[in-house]
């Protein structure tokens, strides 16, 4: 028995488009049939979907009329759709689309000839690819839009203008932490490679907001969770360590550190006190990399930073002044006399040893230790600026006169 002759192009042509809107009919069913991502999507999805499909059988055959008349095939198949589906389906499941559209409209044209077949497979190879083209498109567009929104938030973060659009714009994008956040300042590197913090940020399980502003790099980084002095889990890292995790990815030069908050909407606080550490932070030629910006309190109150003047008053001088006028005293005259012993025991009228326990119970109350000279700069900042801000200042090298 001999074989039918093969159709020629313009009948093939009138046939496909008489058949059209089963194949479509056929493409549907066989979409809820294999496909369970298809057949749990809303009924209004499902219908752009179906748009897609019968779209790309239209193009198809205009295509196979004229190869050349339709050079962005994708461009014409997605238009059918609204732009919401694209965010909605995946180019995985995207091509699981193609390939079942391909398989039904291969089942429906088998017998007719090789060429259309051959169509049929070069067609929906130019299809893929448009559609991954298109994705990637997409994807650039996205990147670049959260580029924006991110650094819109971090410029908000370190200006203190948080509105009420703050938290919608944190969550647009992706921040899942709920716990503390630090600010963490640097110079940007010659060649900044974004990705790779990204990386040290998902080692790490925090989440992470870049600024990138001319030679200065801001991290604003946040946990996951709260930290509490029950957590014994020891995947949670202090940020200190994750400062020293990120500090190779800063340029040269100091990385200061901020003290921790308890929200993100709260990091203006961290980022103040980053900021004014690193603008003061080559006057400590000693200073570690990366350094807390409050270990910079006496740099940043000499710069005249509010912040770090009402730091030192109230974590060195009121407490030491509230527990006992003599701390105070010992502590003036010990950094006077040049941190000895024995001349402050001689201008106290003390013995040396009681000088110690004294030295000893202002590093209980205030937990710095007058006998280092770092801790001792610090602490004389904290005097000076106590003594001038107070209202009935203590006088140095003095014993207070106690009331008869």
């Amino acid at each position: 028995m001999s074989r039918p002759p093969e159709m020629t192009k313009e009948e093939t042509l009138a046939w496909l488009r008489r058949i059209s809107g089963d194949l479509a009919t056929a493409t549907l069913q066989r979409l809820e049939d294999s496909l369970p991502w298809y057949a749990e999507m809303p009924p209004a999805r499902r219908s752009a979907v179906g748009l897609v499909a019968q779209a790309g059988i239209t193009s198809f055959i205009q295509w196979y009329d004229d190869p050349t008349s339709t050079p962005w095939i994708a461009a014409d198949i997605f238009a059918a759709a609204p732009r919401e589906l694209l965010r909605s389906v995946s180019l995985q499941q995207t091509l699981q689309l193609i390939r079942v559209t391909v398989e039904v409209t291969e089942e429906r044209v088998a017998g007719k000839g090789r060429h259309l077949r051959d169509a049929i497979l070069l067609y929906s190879r130019d299809v893929a690819f448009a559609a991954a083209d298109v994705y990637a498109r997409a994807a650039e567009a996205r990147g670049l839009w959260d580029a924006r929104l991110e650094a819109l938030v971090v410029d908000s973060i370190l200006t203190g203008e948080a509105d009420e659009e703050l938290p919608s714009r944190i969550a647009a994008l992706g921040w899942h932490g709920h716990g503390e956040v630090c600010v963490i300042v640097g110079t940007t590197p010659p060649q900044f490679d974004v990705d790779q913090v990204r990386r040290t940020a998902r080692k790490l399980a925090v989440d992470v907001l870049i600024g990138v502003q001319g030679s200065r790099l801001v991290l604003v980084v946040g946990r996951a969770k709260p930290a509490t002095a029950e957590d014994d889990d020891a995947d949670e890292f202090s940020f200190a360590e994750i400062a020293r995790t990120f500090e190779p990815s800063f340029g040269p030069g100091h990385v200061v550190v901020g003290p921790a908050v308890a929200a993100l909407v709260d990091a203006g606080q961290s980022a103040r006190a980053a900021l004014a550490g690193f603008a003061v932070a080559r006057a400590w030629r000693g200073a570690p990399r990366p350094v807390d910006a409050d270990e910079l309190l006496p740099e940043r109150a000499i710069a005249g930073d509010p912040l770090a003047k009402l730091t030192l008053i109230e974590r060195v001088f009121r407490p030491l002044n509230d527990h006992s006028s003599d701390l105070v005293t010992t502590l003036w005259s010990y950094l006077d006399n040049g941190r000895s012993l024995e001349a402050t025991a001689r201008e106290l009228f003390v013995h040396p040893n009681t000088v110690r326990y004294r030295l000893k119970r202002i590093s209980e109350v205030i937990g710095w230790d007058a006998t280092g000279p770092r801790e001792a700069f610090i602490l004389q900042t904290a005097l000076v600026l106590g003594t001038i801000g107070t209202a009935d200042p203590v006088r140095r090298g003095l014993r207070p006169r106690r009331p008869r």
